[in-house]
């Protein structure tokens, strides 16, 4: 019987397995899972929203909006930290997903104009211009979850290979510190209900020893509003979080 291997097998001879079975720093454990998280979402909103309806389809729209200027932070975020660091180490190493970004913009040039086609669209055409929105929306996430993983194979190899975790760190910090506060929300907005117990402790706990009060305050605030009563009560209690701001 032919051997069926998994896509991760094609970009690279060792299958980096998901949750960085290497014990590795993993750059884009944590940003991935809110992109995904984010990209399922909104796929499937546009998917079930009725063209008819004209508030709600302004919400979904506006998220959809939201993600798009999201891709594009983030793609700038990756070219200018993360592949600078590997290009400098390993000349080349980025090619191939460069080239990628550059046509993920394209994408999003034309999702955006397709949002906006929706969003003027005559009553008797707003069902098909949402329909293809909704299939070209599709194809973008599609082309997203293949890279993801090349990044997450290939491209933590060669960072494994030419940084340590402690340099790992560093690029990851100093692009936090280049956010602007409404893109640091809305990343934590996406990334605290997407990552795992264990993931959402060790996060929330370094920003509850490091952070101002009132910092780790809004974290708490994001946590609560995004994750399920049972997730905030077991996150809440591993934090040690007073009972007043708990409640």
């Amino acid at each position: 019987m032919m051997e069926i291997k998994p896509l991760s097998a094609l970009w690279s001879d060792a299958v980096i397995a998901p949750g960085n079975t290497y014990g590795r720093h993993d750059i884009y454990a944590g940003i991935h899972k809110a992109l995904r998280m984010f990209m399922f979402d909104t796929l499937t909103r546009v998917g079930s929203a009725d063209s008819a309806d004209a508030e709600g389809l302004k919400d979904t729209l506006a998220q959809l909006r939201s993600l798009l200027a999201f891709c594009a932070g983030h793609l700038q975020h990756e070219n200018e930290f993360v592949h600078a660091a590997m290009e400098a180490r390993r000349a080349g190493s980025t090619t191939e997903i460069a080239g990628d970004h550059v046509h993920h913009l394209l994408e999003l040039a034309q999702l955006r104009s397709l949002s906006d086609a929706v969003e003027h669209a005559a009553p008797a055409e707003s069902a098909r211009a949402l329909a293809r929105l909704y299939r070209e929306l599709t194809l973008f996430v599609a082309h997203n979850l293949t890279h993801m993983d090349m990044e997450e194979t290939r491209h933590n190899a060669v960072l494994w290979a030419t940084h340590s975790d402690q340099e790992l760190a560093g690029i990851e910090q100093a692009i936090v510190a280049s956010l602007p506060a409404e893109e640091s929300a809305l990343s934590m907005r996406w990334m605290i209900p997407a990552m795992n117990h264990a993931e959402r402790v060790a996060t929330l706990s370094g920003a509850q020893a490091q952070a101002p009060a009132e910092v780790f305050k809004g974290l708490l605030g994001i946590a609560r509003a995004n994750l399920s009563a049972r997730e905030w009560s077991a996150l809440a209690a591993a934090l040690s979080v007073p009972e007043r701001l708990a409640a």
